[in-house]
């Protein structure tokens, strides 16, 4: 009986420690940007060792279950430091934070690991999730505590204006992607609305596992960055274009095409929504929103 529950326990509250930064960054935002930007010596050694207690999740998660391995625990530990680091380094090379080319790797690195997978093996089955959740904790670690970085928009305490914008947006989008997405095969209906019931269960689990942590890399971070080397048409139509090819080995083994083309006319849709008022958290709701109705009423 031990042996079962101790597994779930420690689950449990590694999913609390790996979530327990995203859920402080998403109630803080206006208190990080009120911290002073200057650092000594000192205090820059210890920001930038601090991210290395990310490997702690993944510790408290394995061990127990016996998938514990040195080489993920090293990864998780000094991956989130060479990140705080090289954007440590931007700070001082573009501290106008005009877009500098070293945080495009950063967000390639970011992007690569998560869509291809490449961790994945570090986790039991099912709980690969953790790998995102971890790497989301080391890129707003970096990009908010770091970087400073503005306009970012990552806030949980919704206001009405984030559902008005993400509700609008959801709307202007739907209509195109279930005609277009019918059209070409990807989308059929249900013959059985057996879940509907659970749509708002739905709903919130995919903001914050899925939309959330999108939003914030492709909108927050990506878009937010672009704007600032080519304006906000290019920015929006090239951030928009890595979405949806970022969907590309989704539900196949092949090129998904019609899953790019529907994921990048919605990347458009998410990005007016983000850049209405540079909150990720609008986007995140219109994101969320397209996601539950195709997991209720389609396929």
């Amino acid at each position: 009986m031990t042996t079962l529950v101790l597994p779930a326990w420690t689950t449990v509250a590694g999913g609390a420690l790996a979530l327990a930064p995203v859920l402080w960054f998403g109630f803080n935002s206006e208190r990080l940007q009120a911290w002073p930007s200057d650092r000594k010596a000192a205090s820059s050694a210890i920001q930038l060792a601090l991210p290395a207690l990310l490997c702690v999740p993944y510790t408290v998660v394995t061990a127990p279950l016996g998938m514990f391995h040195w080489k993920w625990f090293l990864l998780y530990a000094f991956l989130p430091v060479l990140i705080a680091g090289v954007l440590m380094l931007v700070t001082r090379l573009d501290p106008e934070q005009r877009g500098h080319w070293l945080e495009f790797v950063v967000l390639l690195t970011l992007g690569l690991t998560v869509d291809l997978r490449w961790f994945d093996n570090a986790w039991p089955r099912h709980l690969d999730a953790f790998n995102k959740i971890l790497l989301l904790d080391a890129g707003l670690y970096a990009f908010l505590i770091i970087r400073r970085l503005t306009g970012v928009g990552f806030d949980l305490r919704l206001r009405r204006d984030d559902w008005k914008i993400g509700l609008r947006e959801w709307a202007f989008y739907v209509p195109i992607a279930l005609s277009l997405g019918l059209a070409v095969g990807f989308l059929h209906w249900h013959r059985h609305l057996e879940r509907a019931w659970m749509a708002p269960l739905i709903w919130i689990g995919i903001f914050f596992v899925v939309a959330l942590p999108e939003e914030i890399f492709f909108r927050g971070w990506m878009l937010n960055l672009l704007e600032r080397r080519l304006g906000r048409t290019a920015a929006l139509i090239i951030t928009s274009i890595v979405f949806g090819l970022a969907h590309f080995n989704k539900r196949t083994t092949s090129f998904n095409w019609r899953y790019v083309l529907l994921a990048a006319i919605a990347g458009i849709f998410y990005g007016r929504a983000w850049s209405k008022q540079r909150r990720s958290s609008a986007s995140a709701i219109t994101h969320a929103s397209v996601d539950t109705i195709w997991g209720v009423l389609l396929r």
